[in-house]
C-alpha cells in the first residue's frame, strides 16, 4: 500500500525561536517579474513564490472562533499555468434553516492583484474587483466562494489573500505543503490555546524544514478565563509538485501536509472537560443516540406496508432481499448529496429523492422490516480520503451503504443507482475500510473490497471480400462492473441507436449494418452487444501483399503511467480481465507469411499477465490477447513493472499481420 509517513509532532521549546511572519502584500520584485522558468523543475507551468498561512483560536464578539488567513504569490510561466488563477474556496455549513451558513464559516477580506509587464517592459498591476467574487450554493451542506484573477497572461505574477472564520473548532485547518505546481516557500503558523489539545500529524514523504514551537503569552482570553498558547511554525522549502496520475484515490492521502485532530478540551466558560477524538465505543453510543442515524434505522414501520407487497409470494430469503433492493432503486432518485445522516426518511420517501443516507438507511430499515438481517456501514469515499484508524472521528466518514447477512454469506448494497447489480458497489465506495454500525452490538471494521471485478470480451469474426472490404460481426461482452459502466454509457442516450451512432460515428472506415444489444435491463446478466459491420480495409485485392492490423477495437495508444517514479499506489479498486479475439477468413489463394509474435508477459507476485496467441487453420487465422490484472491495488514498488507492461502492450499493438497471394 501507500508509503505514508505519520509523525506525531511533540511540542519542543527552543531558546532561540525564528520569528515567523507574513510577507508584504502587493510588492513585486524585478527578479520575480523576469523569472522565465523554475530551475528546479523546468517543466513546471508555474511556481508558488511564497505561501503563508496562520490559524488561531480566539474570542470575538460572535463567540469563540477559529480564524484562518491565507496568502500566496504565484508566478505563471505560460497558458498551461492559467488554471492556478481560478480560485475556489469550499465552505461547509450545517442544515439548520435558522442558521446562516455565512455566519458559521464566512470568508472575508478577499483581495488579489495581478502583476505583468506591459509592451514597454514596465510592471503594471490589476486589482481583483469585489463584484467578481461569487458565492455558489453547491448543495444543502456546501457553498463555494469563486473568483478568477484579472489580467492573467504569460509571465505574470498573481497574488491573493483571504480570511476564513468558523465556529467548528474540531476542524482545525490542515495545511497542504504540496500542490499541483512546485513551491519555493510554504509556511504555516498555528496558535493553539491551552484549553484545546490537538494531535498534529504529517502525511507524505517530504520532511519539514522547520518545526518550532514556543509559549505565547498572553494569547487567549474571554470574560472569566484566559490561558497561554502554543505557537508553532511549520515550513517547507523547495517543495516539488505533486503530480496526479490515473488509478488513484484522493490526492490528499499522499500529499505532504499537516493535519490536526482534536484530542480533548476544557470548556473556557464552565471549566468542564470534554473529549474530541473518542474511542469507538463512545462513537457507537453517539450514533445509537443520534436521531438522524439510529433514530431513522428504528423506523421499521415506515416501510412495512410497501415491503409487504414487494415480497409477497417470495419464500427464498435472497429473492426477498433482491426484490426490496430493486424496489428502492426504482423508488428513489439520488440527489448527489453525500453524508451519513438522514434528516427525515419519511420526507425522502414522499419526495422519491434523497441523499445516499436517505436511500441506504431506508434500505437497511426495509430489509430489517422484512425479517432480514442488515446493518448500516459508514465509509469514506475515494474522493474524500482515507480514515484515521488511530484517532476515530465521525468527520472522516461521508457515505453509508447497507450490509446484508444471509446465512454465512454477506452482501454490500448501494441503492443510489438503478443500474447497480445486487451486491455490487460503485467505485467511489471501494476505499479501504468501512465501519459496520449495529443497533445492538459494537461496531467493527470491514474491508470495502467486495471481490467484484471488471471483465470484458470482444470477439470479431471477419471475412475478407474480393472488393477489399472486411465483413462480419463484432460481439462485445461486458461482465461485472464493466457491464455497469457500459449500461450507464448506453442509458445516457435516448435510444440504443443513438448510442451506436455516437460510438462508431468517428470510425471513417467502419460501417454498422445492424446492431443488437441484449440484457440491457437484466442487471445480473452479462451485457451483450452484437454488431454486423463492414470495414473498408483495402481498395481492391489487386496487390500481391497486404498488411492487416488486428486491433480494430480498444487499441491502447498512450501509456497511462508516465512518471519516472510514483510514491503512491496504483489503485483501480478491483481486478480486471480483458479478452480480445479476431477471426479472419481469407479468400482462396492467400496465406499469412508474417504471423505476429506470441507474447507471454507477467507481473511480479502473480500481479497479472498479458498473453497473445496466433493460430492458422487453412484460410483462417485467429489472433487473441488476454490482459489480466489480478489485484485492485499495486504498490509504488510495483509501478515500474506496470509501466513497462503497458509499454510492451502498446508496442505489440503496432504490429501487423502480413499475408499475400500464394
Amino acid at each position: 500500500m501507500k508509503k505514508v509517513l505519520i509523525i506525531i509532532l511533540v511540542l519542543s521549546f527552543f531558546s532561540k525561536f525564528s520569528q515567523a511572519q507574513d510577507f508584504t502584500y502587493g510588492t513585486i520584485t524585478q527578479e520575480e517579474m523576469d523569472m522565465a522558468k523554475y530551475p528546479k523543475d523546468t517543466s513546471a507551468h508555474g511556481v508558488v513564490l511564497k505561501e503563508f498561512g496562520d490559524s488561531k483560536i480566539t474570542y470575538t464578539k460572535r463567540g469563540i472562533r477559529l480564524i484562518h488567513t491565507y496568502h500566496v504569490k504565484i508566478k505563471i510561466f505560460d497558458n498551461k499555468g492559467f488554471s492556478n488563477a481560478t480560485i475556489e474556496i469550499p465552505v461547509y455549513g450545517n442544515n439548520n434553516e435558522e442558521d446562516d451558513i455565512n455566519y458559521h464559516q464566512p470568508v472575508y477580506d478577499i483581495k488579489g492583484v495581478t502583476s505583468y509587464k506591459d509592451e514597454k517592459g514596465l510592471t503594471q498591476q490589476i486589482d481583483l474587483e469585489d463584484k467578481k467574487i461569487y458565492q455558489v450554493k453547491d448543495n444543502k451542506n456546501w457553498l463555494t466562494y469563486k473568483f478568477a484573477m484579472p489580467g492573467v497572461r504569460n509571465g505574470c505574477v498573481i497574488e491573493y489573500q483571504f480570511t476564513f472564520e468558523t465556529s467548528l473548532l474540531e476542524h482545525f485547518f490542515s495545511w497542504e505543503f504540496q500542490g499541483a505546481i512546485p513551491k519555493i516557500s510554504s509556511e504555516y503558523d498555528v496558535h493553539i490555546p491551552a484549553f484545546w489539545d490537538y494531535n498534529a500529524s504529517l502525511r507524505g514523504t517530504l520532511k519539514l524544514n522547520t518545526s518550532q514551537a514556543k509559549i505565547e503569552s498572553p494569547c487567549f482570553s474571554l470574560p472569566g478565563a484566559h490561558c497561554d498558547c502554543s505557537f508553532i511554525v511549520y515550513s517547507m522549502n523547495d517543495v516539488p509538485a505533486f503530480v496526479e496520475e490515473e488509478a488513484m484515490t484522493a490526492s490528499k492521502n499522499y500529499k505532504s501536509a499537516i493535519y490536526f485532530t482534536l484530542i480533548d478540551y476544557t470548556n473556557p466558560y464552565t471549566g468542564k472537560k470534554g473529549n474530541g477524538t473518542k474511542e469507538w465505543a463512545d462513537i457507537d453510543d453517539r450514533l445509537k443516540s443520534e436521531l438522524f442515524f439510529n433514530g431513522q434505522l428504528k423506523r421499521k414501520g415506515l416501510l412495512k406496508d410497501k415491503i409487504r407487497q414487494v415480497i409477497e409470494n417470495k419464500t427464498d430469503t435472497l429473492n426477498k432481499a433482491k426484490a426490496i433492493y430493486s424496489f428502492l432503486q426504482k423508488w428513489f432518485k439520488w440527489d448527489g448529496v453525500y453524508g451519513i445522516y438522514s434528516e427525515n426518511l419519511s420526507k425522502a420517501l414522499d419526495k422519491h429523492s434523497g441523499s445516499d443516507a436517505d436511500i441506504n438507511l431506508s434500505l437497511v430499515t426495509a430489509l430489517n422490516a422484512a425479517g432480514l438481517n442488515a446493518n448500516a456501514v459508514i465509509l469514506s469515499t475515494r474522493e474524500n480520503g482515507t480514515i484515521n484508524n488511530i484517532h476515530p472521528s465521525l468527520d472522516d466518514f461521508n457515505y453509508v451503504v447497507a450490509k446484508l447477512f444471509i446465512g454465512n454469506q454477506s452482501y454490500l448494497l448501494d441503492a443510489t443507482d438503478p443500474l447497480l447489480p445486487f451486491g455490487v458497489l460503485p467505485l467511489r465506495c471501494l476505499n479501504g475500510k468501512g465501519r459496520v454500525m449495529s443497533l445492538d452490538k459494537p461496531s467493527y471494521w470491514i474491508d470495502m473490497d467486495t471481490h467484484q471485478s471488471k471483465r470484458s470480451a470482444s470477439i470479431m469474426d471477419f471475412t475478407l471480400q474480393e472488393n477489399g472490404k472486411l465483413k462480419g460481426t463484432i460481439t462485445n461482452y461486458s461482465i461485472g462492473y464493466d457491464a455497469y459502466l457500459k449500461r450507464n454509457a448506453i442509458k445516457k442516450f435516448n435510444s440504443t441507436d443513438e448510442y451506436v451512432d455516437d460510438r462508431y460515428s468517428n470510425w471513417q472506415r467502419l460501417k454498422v449494418l445492424k446492431s443488437t444489444i441484449n440484457n440491457l435491463d437484466s442487471l445480473d446478466k452479462p451485457l451483450e452487444e452484437i454488431y454486423e459491420v463492414e470495414i473498408s480495409q483495402y481498395d481492391q485485392l489487386n496487390n500481391s501483399k497486404f498488411a492487416f492490423t488486428p486491433f480494430v477495437l480498444n487499441k491502447i495508444t498512450e501509456n497511462p503511467f508516465k512518471l519516472a517514479e510514483r510514491s503512491y499506489p496504483v489503485d483501480w479498486g478491483m481486478p480486471s480481465e480483458d479478452k480480445y479475439i479476431v477471426n479472419v477468413h481469407l479468400p482462396g489463394g492467400y496465406l499469412v507469411n508474417s504471423p505476429p509474435q506470441k507474447i507471454n508477459l507477467g507481473l511480479p507476485n502473480n500481479g497479472g499477465t498479458f498473453l497473445s496467441s496466433y493460430e492458422q487453420l487453412d484460410n483462417t487465422f485467429i489472433f487473441s490477447t488476454i490482459t489480466k490484472f489480478n489485484k485492485g491495488i499495486y504498490s509504488s514498488a510495483e509501478y515500474p513493472y506496470l509501466k513497462e507492461l503497458y509499454n510492451k502492450i502498446i508496442q505489440m499493438e503496432k504490429s501487423e499481420i502480413v499475408f499475400s497471394k500464394k
